[in-house]
């Protein structure tokens, strides 16, 4: 038995998760591998082949290294819990007229949740994944901050995770590059990982096309919400447009509007089915309203206005914001300008490389904030 304990790794047969799952059979713990089943590509009626980590091919190269290091490697039908949560709350936010962010919501209410249930089951005390992220013990609190390597990053979609589920998470990647992370399975004879093409996609949208999937799982969609207007923020009537599910705040490709100027989306009026599109100065907020709060770092900010870097998509910088929470929402007022704050995205709260805390965007405004609230 290992003196270092036990641990469920969660597979994908991408390189990243496979090389955390060596490293920690190096380093001594007792290694048991797992591979989720969250998505038949078969129901989404996508055109493109399967592949990523729902693949049968990803499933087979995630066992092929548990066989070859001599640990059980497990495979789970997430499936249905998968698609109650995610997909119908994927579908459900366009419907709301907001942008949804599953891969967050999966990792933080399916795949956390999942994994420890699992790993209960089968005596694991730890659970642990290929994520570009650190994680300490400070103050009574599990903090997650960055990835050393910044390019690849990915704590802005752990936010949500809970204290109890990160006391029991080891993320083994994050002090380490991507290239020493290619290095590390050329080293050890996994060619065909150094190789494999990373996917990008939202697994259950293969093609990348939202559109596509929303016609095919809302019945009679496109009847519902075809024709509706588009507007300029002065309620001037410029056009027809698809349907308001169809497009997110910050389009600008494929509006199919004229307008003497590079038009954007910056709202979205479900209830009244119109678009309204704006300059690219429109597009831009310095406040917005962040609700459903997953706090890490401090327990809460109530009455501490604080000043952050916030994100508000995956691949933005982040900008230099004061947060000030009041009771279970937090007010995000920025330092400058925002472009394309979408409500349903996730924002993510940073102190330096620490996460403070993370929640989701409800609304985005112009505020008149007076940093004197900080003196």
């Amino acid at each position: 038995m290992s003196t270092k304990g036990r641990v469920l790794v969660a597979m994908s047969g991408g390189i990243d998760s496979s090389v955390a799952a060596v490293m920690l059979h190096e380093q001594g713990y007792e290694v048991v591998g797992m591979t989720m089943k969250t998505w038949d590509y078969a129901s989404s009626g996508a055109s493109k082949k399967e592949t990523g980590c729902c693949s049968l091919d990803s499933i087979n190269d995630a066992r092929n290294i548990a066989v070859q290091l001599g640990f059980p490697h497990y495979i789970i039908d997430i499936r249905e819990e998968f698609g109650d949560y995610v997909i119908n709350h994927f579908t459900d936010e366009y419907l709301a007229g907001r942008t949804p962010n599953p891969c967050v919501l999966c990792n933080t209410h399916i795949k956390w949740d999942a994994l420890l249930r699992r790993a209960d089951q089968l005596g694991c005390e730890f659970i642990a994944t290929g994520h570009y992220a650190n994680l300490r013990e400070e103050n009574g609190r599990y903090v997650i901050s960055k990835g050393l390597d910044e390019n690849k990053d990915q704590s802005y979609a752990l936010w949500g995770i809970s204290q109890e589920s990160l006391s029991r998470t080891i993320f083994p990647l994050g002090g380490l590059h991507k290239t020493e992370i290619r290095e590390m399975a050329r080293e050890r004879g996994f060619t065909e990982l150094v190789n494999k093409p990373e996917s990008y996609e939202i697994c259950f949208i293969p093609d990348n096309d939202y559109r596509g999937f929303l016609k095919r799982r809302v019945e009679g969609l496109e009847e519902r919400v075809a024709g509706g207007e588009f507007v300029l923020e002065d309620g001037t009537v410029v056009g027809k447009h698809e349907g308001y599910p169809f497009y997110t705040i910050g389009q600008r490709k494929g509006l199919g509007v004229a307008l003497g100027f590079p038009a954007y989306v910056t709202r979205i009026e479900k209830d009244n089915n119109r678009v309204v599109l704006g300059n690219y100065d429109e597009l831009a907020k310095n406040a917005m309203t962040v609700g459903k709060l997953n706090m890490l770092k401090y327990e809460n900010l109530l009455g501490q206005p604080i000043p952050t870097v916030t994100k508000v998509r995956y691949n933005d910088g982040g900008t230099e914001a004061i947060i000030e929470q009041v009771g279970d929402k937090m007010k995000v007022h920025f330092l400058s300008g925002v472009h394309a704050i979408a409500p349903g995205q996730a924002a993510v709260f940073y102190e330096g490389n620490d996460v403070v805390g993370g929640g989701w965007i409800e609304s985005n405004y112009n505020s008149e904030f007076s940093l004197n609230v900080l003196q």
